[in-house]
């Protein structure tokens, strides 16, 4: 709830040219008592506000600046999540007046949950993180509510492990997240809280290598992803951009003579990079791309491994190797690729690379 009282007291006298001094004659009070009002240093006893209302022709509602909100529980949800995108304070306090009212809502316990963990993060402070706790525990008992899909038992775990880690309760975090840590969701979290909060350098490795090949993995598909959306929209010029940069990260994993599975996939994202240089028109850069993808492709059939701990910084706890659906070689993934294009130029310029030595 907003009140801008002095703001409007500042106004409406003004809009009829009066000082602070000829107000308070009217109100029979001091000059400064009317500054002090406008400075938001004090407030006007009430029956001092229904006075200026009466004076400045206007209602008590109108002065206070006092809007009515929509509190129902749909609007005091929207609300908490506003509060949090603007990183708004009062958001605590109202809050704790939405707890009151719906105190075995799902979302309202939920969404005042975060704020409180957000906050508390972000100010260190122990009595919100405190409170983020308990609110999570409680969101915990009315689940069955939740309709986001995006938030589940596992996330809400999640969330609380991230408040023990803030208030240096690492351990207590670790345990969490590897009791709800399905498909390694939370290897990452786990790596780097080991080696950072709990000094266990060696046991956060297999975490943090196990978190790397499956964020790997899910970069593949968002980079494949977003080249066919800009294939579809013709943006080459995007296209060539992401692919640039993905490229540069595989290699960045590949150890001095050593080939991986996921060269495979780089010689893949050279020949879309290539594609999408001839459509800009650089014919220059694709014809390297293309030759940087048919030398890769031969060395990794020349010895090809599919081996996960052949990457660079991975070690595995347990042997582990890849699977695709590329081409049962490299060269035949290259070959496949340079076809599903169907353009004449292309393909001309790949037969072209194909014929030097």
């Amino acid at each position: 709830m907003k009140i801008n009282l002095a703001d409007n007291i500042r106004a409406f006298r003004k809009q009829r040219s009066l000082t602070q001094e000829q107000l308070s004659e009217v109100l029979g009070v001091t000059a400064g008592a009317v500054y002090k009002w406008e400075a938001k240093l004090s407030v006007p006893d009430l029956s001092l506000i229904v006075e200026m209302a009466d004076f400045f022709d206007t209602s008590v509602d109108v002065l206070l600046g006092y809007e009515m909100r929509d509190n129902h529980q749909e609007a005091a949800v929207a609300r908490l999540k506003q509060y949090l995108h603007d990183k708004d304070g009062e958001g605590i306090s109202e809050a704790e007046k939405f707890l009151k009212k719906y105190p075995n809502s799902f979302e309202i316990v939920y969404r005042s949950a975060v704020l409180y963990q957000i906050f508390g993060l972000e100010k260190n402070d122990k009595s919100y993180l405190n409170r983020a706790l308990e609110l999570f525990r409680h969101s915990l008992l009315l689940l069955a509510q939740n309709k986001d899909p995006k938030i589940s038992e596992m996330t809400i775990y999640g969330e609380m492990a991230e408040v023990y880690i803030s208030m240096g309760d690492a351990q207590k975090a670790v345990e969490l997240l590897k009791k709800y840590n399905a498909k390694g969701v939370y290897n990452d979290m786990i790596g780097l809280t080991l080696a950072g909060d709990c000094d266990r350098p060696e046991d956060a490795v297999p975490f943090l290598s196990d978190a790397l090949i499956g964020n790997m993995v899910s970069m593949v598909r968002i980079v494949t992803g977003y080249f066919q959306i800009f294939y579809e929209r013709k943006d080459y010029g995007q296209a060539r951009d992401i692919l640039l940069w993905e490229i540069g990260i595989l290699s960045g994993l590949r150890e001095e003579g050593k080939y991986t599975f996921l060269d495979k996939t780089e010689t893949v994202f050279l020949a879309c990079c290539a594609y999408a240089q001839i459509k800009t028109g650089d014919r220059e850069g694709a014809e390297n791309s293309l030759t940087a993808a048919k030398e890769l492709a031969e060395c990794f059939d020349h010895a090809p491994n599919y081996d996960a701990d052949q990457i660079r910084f991975i070690v595995c706890r347990e042997p582990a190797s890849a699977h695709d659906n590329l081409g049962v070689t490299a060269m035949d993934a290259l070959e496949r690729t340079v076809s599903a294009m169907n353009d004449e130029g292309f393909s001309a310029l790949w037969e072209e690379v194909k014929s030097h030595e």
